[in-house]
């Protein structure tokens, strides 16, 4: 009798739940779901349909690879972000839906300087697969980015994932240690930097310590190397009217707020993400009385 997908979706989670992970019946599903085509729901339409022995190996394999602590989706090898979907190597950051809230709070600001202006320039610092930067360019036509890292593998993942969602024409590689290499000024400065402090890392669930690049995660003895880099240059590479958007760990708005205040910024907006925590910070460079963005947005 032919296996089907009903039953190697309960061996999948079966094995899951023996190797002690956490959500096997879902990373089952994921996993099925992702390497035959399907969508979640048509997984379940479709269970009774047979698999081919091709087909089963594959999966069975996936599903040793997750056992073993390998991400989901490291193992399909691309994730959704933002409605688009990206392709991930080995030296890009996963990017992962708390994510998503830094590109939610910076689309209105990337539309109104676009409105206004006619274009929108942006600079992704740190780009991994450009996820951010390409999500903000899908929101707004008038968008143009550049996205920098010192890793040439990421910036390579990041143009293949510009050309197959449809952006390479308004999206540029810069390869650039912070602002090392950086000329000019932009609109939008974004980040999402590493802000795990050192010791810390190797104390990471196994699936982000052994699988995400440590130059993503390390922000130093503190954490916050980063972003003492971005304060002390952003305000040279930042239009009158722009702003800085940053991705920040749960603990750290007070201080990277004051970081960026002792630079002559202040801060315009904060979010946290879904789980409740601090994620998202906006600053704008500091002048005396109503502010340049202020007045844009009333």
């Amino acid at each position: 009798m032919p296996e089907t997908l009903d039953s190697l979706l309960a061996e999948s989670r079966d094995r899951l739940k023996e190797a002690g992970i956490e959500g096997a019946a879902i990373d089952a599903r994921h996993l099925i779901s992702g390497l035959l085509g399907l969508s979640l729901a048509g997984l379940m339409a479709r269970g009774g349909e047979p698999v081919s022995p091709q087909d089963a190996a594959r999966i069975r394999a996936a599903i040793e690879r997750r056992a073993a602590r390998e991400p989901v989706y490291r193992i399909l090898g691309e994730r959704e972000f933002h409605g688009l979907t990206f392709r991930l190597s080995k030296e890009t950051l996963e990017p992962r839906p708390d994510t998503e809230t830094l590109v939610d709070c910076l689309i209105p600001y990337v539309r109104r300087i676009a409105a206004r202006k006619g274009c929108c320039r942006l600079i992704d610092m740190g780009t991994g697969t450009g996820a951010i930067c390409l999500a903000l360019l899908a929101a707004a036509l008038e968008a143009r980015g550049f996205g920098t890292d010192i890793s040439e593998d990421a910036l390579a993942t990041a143009r293949e994932n510009a050309k197959r969602n449809g952006l390479a024409d308004r999206f540029q590689t810069l390869r650039s240690d912070w602002f090392e290499t950086v000329e000019g000024r932009f609109d939008i400065i974004v980040s999402n930097p590493p802000y795990i402090r050192s010791s810390v890392v190797g104390e990471l669930e196994p699936e982000v310590r052994y699988h995400d690049p440590a130059a993503a995660l390390d922000g130093g003895n503190d954490g916050l190397d980063v972003y003492r880099a971005i304060a002390q240059h952003a305000g040279r590479h930042l239009e009158t009217d722009g702003v800085v958007g940053l991705e920040i760990g749960f603990d750290q708005k007070h201080a990277v707020t004051a970081l960026f205040q002792a630079q002559g910024f202040r801060l315009l907006e904060s979010a946290m993400d879904l789980g409740g925590n601090d994620r998202v910070l906006i600053f704008e460079q500091d002048v005396k009385g109503s502010t340049t963005v202020e007045k844009m947005l009333h």
